[in-house]
């Protein structure tokens, strides 16, 4: 027993020697750091990050250091930027110089050829190859499809003693996920893929543990027969020439180009790895959005009203020409499109991003050592009176004129930027028009705080009773 605690000291010993070690060199070797505070070795500041809000401990940061500091979290140093001009350098103009990143257990579960994952000339191919899915000219035909999953959906919540806002909106935007995925299909497959998604999104925030029993281990087994479900559909597809809708169709048709010229455009791993990550990237930051929206129009009631006289003016010509949303309708929605816009500023779900110095960065007069992470802080810039007075304020008129350049990036900026942003917005507008025309909804409890799950949404995922609207 002696023996054993003697080699775990020895163990513990060295690593926080070395530790300390690697703190002491970083200081020698680079003199022009960013301000800022390392915190314990290896630790760092993780701790403090996860027991305060994340805009506390960056605002108290940023007023400490001022717009560019360092800091290590996650077990990785780090430097975050809260200027719209850094934020550019980091995302846009020199972009090269910082590559995405994310932690090794994320990569593991969504695929390592994941689009997230990459820069160059595989990044620009792909991503040309996603945003045909992506375009208004694609998404506008989907339109009849998301509005029956909503007419579907909404009178359950009518039905429920309490509607669990989040948990209903993440039902909702994974439906739509699977059409943008699949197109509207039957496949056994695709049946067996929903079930097995769900087992790894429930392990995609655990602690990376692969151990039997543990959250991780099961996602990486559902990780695992996903795959192969994929596999056996892109190859009855591509066997029965059948390219099918969604993203898998437009693969597909593009590998069976590529086929005929002698050409690989993208492979079978390519697919899988792709499709999986545009079900993650089109799930749960839209619900976390869509729970903020309801949050927001339930508290300002004013906005709630105008918003309704401007959807009561499209469900009339609806009504009167015996028809369902059209794309047309939705490029008359004004203020509801500003609402959208607000809801993604002051919520600010995607907080950062992760992006890793490819080398040593000459950085606003600091190096950035190769390796480090970079860190741009959407929300500190969504939330920093110089851009958006006083910021805290649900105010959809300020949207009335642009932003400056680099001010709002709700999702993303530059080349890593998302793709999927018109759709995400198209699902909240069509989900807006009928639950606006049709119910009012009540917030259960006191509807303050934040909880972070792992993105911000209201405290316990806004619970609601909704009813049917009274119309004069």
């Amino acid at each position: 027993m002696l023996f054993f605690s003697y080699i775990l000291l020895s163990k513990l010993f060295s690593f926080f020697f070395h530790q300390f070690h690697y703190h002491y060199q970083l200081k020698e070797k680079h003199h022009r750091l960013p301000p800022g505070s390392l915190g314990w070795p290896y630790i760092g500041e993780t701790l403090k990050l996860y027991t305060q809000s994340p805009s506390s401990f960056f605002s108290n940061k940023q007023k400490r250091y001022g717009s560019v500091f360092k800091t290590h979290i996650l077990g990785c140093p780090s430097v975050m930027i809260s200027s719209p001009e850094a934020a550019k350098k980091v995302l846009v103009s020199q972009a090269h110089l910082f590559k995405p990143t994310y932690p090794p257990s994320k990569e593991q579960l969504l695929g390592p050829e994941a689009i997230f994952f990459h820069q160059g000339p595989y990044h620009a191919s792909l991503k040309k190859l996603i945003q045909s899915s992506f375009l208004p000219s694609a998404i506008k035909g989907s339109i009849p499809e998301i509005e029956q999953i909503v007419l579907k959906r909404l009178p359950t919540w009518e039905n429920n003693a309490i509607t669990h806002t989040l948990q209903e909106m993440k039902k909702y935007a994974f439906e739509v996920a699977m059409i943008l995925a699949f197109g509207h299909t039957k496949d056994v497959e695709v049946e067996n893929i929903k079930i097995l998604y769900q087992i790894l999104e429930k392990g995609y925030n655990s602690m990376p543990l692969n151990f039997p029993g543990m959250p991780f281990h099961k996602a990486m087994k559902a990780r695992k027969l996903l795959g192969e479900n994929l596999r056996r559909l892109i190859q009855r597809r591509r066997e029965y020439k059948e390219q099918g809708g969604g993203l898998l169709g437009e693969f597909i048709k593009a590998a069976q180009e590529a086929d005929n010229n002698h050409k690989l455009i993208i492979s079978e791993s390519q697919m899988v790895d792709n499709i999986i990550g545009v079900i993650f990237a089109a799930h749960d930051t839209t619900a976390s959005v869509m729970t903020w929206l309801l949050k927001y129009l339930h508290d300002n009631f004013d906005v709630l009203q105008a918003v309704t006289i401007e959807q009561e003016g499209i469900r009339h010509k609806r009504v009167q020409d015996n028809r369902g949303l059209t794309w047309e309708d939705t490029r008359q929605m004004s203020l509801t499109i500003r609402v959208i816009q607000e809801t993604l500023r002051n919520a600010s779900i995607l907080s950062f991003t992760f992006r890793e110095a490819v080398q040593d960065v000459e950085f606003d007069g600091y190096v950035i050592p190769k390796g480090w992470k970079v860190l741009p802080l959407f929300r500190s810039i969504h939330h920093c009176a110089d851009f958006f007075p006083d910021p805290e304020k649900f105010d959809p008129s300020r949207f009335e004129v642009l932003p400056r350049p680099n001010t709002f990036m709700p999702f993303g900026n530059g080349i890593h930027s998302c793709p999927g942003s018109e759709l995400a917005k198209l699902e909240m507008i069509i989900l807006l028009h009928h639950i606006i025309t049709t119910y009012r909804w009540n917030v259960i409890g006191d509807g303050e705080g934040v909880q972070y799950v792992p993105f911000p949404v209201p405290k316990g995922g806004l619970p609601i009773k909704v009813q049917r609207r009274q119309k004069n």
